[in-house]
């Protein structure tokens, strides 16, 4: 789509930042479980999405966004901006946001009828091999906790194959410059196996992933924000006033019922008669 992205790790004008580690939760909610119980569905319309297919040479992606800003203006109504990472939707694929108890968006997901695609960008060192150790310290967490963990070798490298309970699992990781991006795909037993659809889709999602990386200093591993398309983020913030609504009500009937009364109506002040251009009804009357 893009061609081949430019090499930026040389760059002398980029600008610096705190090389400081942070530690970060690895064994994420992506490896608990697949259960989207818990996600809400974006009513986003995903017609227009130009969509993916494996590619010849998947690796030509993910790109940095200064390398393609030029071309992607060009097709960006064909993807979704994420703020942090601009990615192309699959075929048929639903947008499924999942959010904190406070409404704000904490992951978008790609939901398809194999499983589903998460795809998230951090900050990174100028220097590659940030996705070697992480993807390190992820299979050992995910062993600490029972799964059948196996090192794979994909388009980019090494990639991880996960067997839990909830979920096989599959993680692929890319290291570019400041930036690391790593996508994780989830489904029922089998759909993360080589050469299965929910792993190609992946692959296609990530070789047309774009990440935007900003100039902002960042701790190393520090997640790079999720911004939500205006559209989408006014839909979910007044489904989630509506679903506070009706919590808060179905919390004053719990109350009623525990003190045996109906539930408190604060007291409504009498209404005045509506005054007209003329005056109030009374002085129309010439009652006053």
């Amino acid at each position: 789509m893009f061609g081949r992205k430019k090499k930026g790790g040389d760059r002398a004008d980029a600008p610096q930042y705190d090389d400081e580690y942070t530690e970060y939760d690895e064994y994420d909610e992506y490896a608990d479980e697949y259960d989207e119980s818990g996600v809400g569905t974006g009513e986003f319309d995903t017609a227009n999405f130009a969509p993916v297919t494996v590619a010849a040479d998947p690796k030509s992606g993910p790109y940095d966004y200064e390398d393609v800003a030029d071309r992607l203006e060009a097709i960006a109504e064909q993807r979704l901006d994420l703020g942090s990472v601009i990615v192309p939707v699959p075929p048929g694929g639903q947008l499924q946001v999942e959010m904190t108890p406070d409404g704000t968006p904490q992951a978008v997901h790609l939901a398809t009828q194999h499983g589903r695609i998460t795809v998230a960008a951090y900050a990174a060192p100028k220097t590659s091999g940030q996705w070697r150790s992480v993807a390190a310290d992820l299979a050992e967490t995910l062993r600490k906790d029972g799964a059948t963990v196996s090192v794979v070798q994909g388009p980019w490298g090494r990639e991880l194959h996960a067997v839990t309970q909830g979920a096989d699992l599959r993680f692929i990781g890319v290291d570019g410059y400041r930036w690391m991006v790593r996508l994780v795909a989830a489904g029922p037993s089998g759909a993360a196996d080589d050469n299965s659809p929910l792993v190609a889709a992946a692959r296609a999602v990530l070789g047309e992933t774009v990440v935007r990386r900003g100039d902002e200093p960042l701790p190393v591993r520090e997640p790079l924000p999720v911004v939500l398309p205006q559209e989408l983020a006014d839909q979910l913030a007044a489904a989630h006033q509506q679903q506070v609504a009706a919590q808060q009500q179905a919390m004053q009937a719990q109350m009623a019922a525990m003190q045996g009364g109906p539930a408190f109506q604060p007291e409504q002040p009498p209404q005045e008669p509506r005054r007209g251009a003329e005056g109030s009804a009374m002085q129309q009357l010439g009652l006053n």
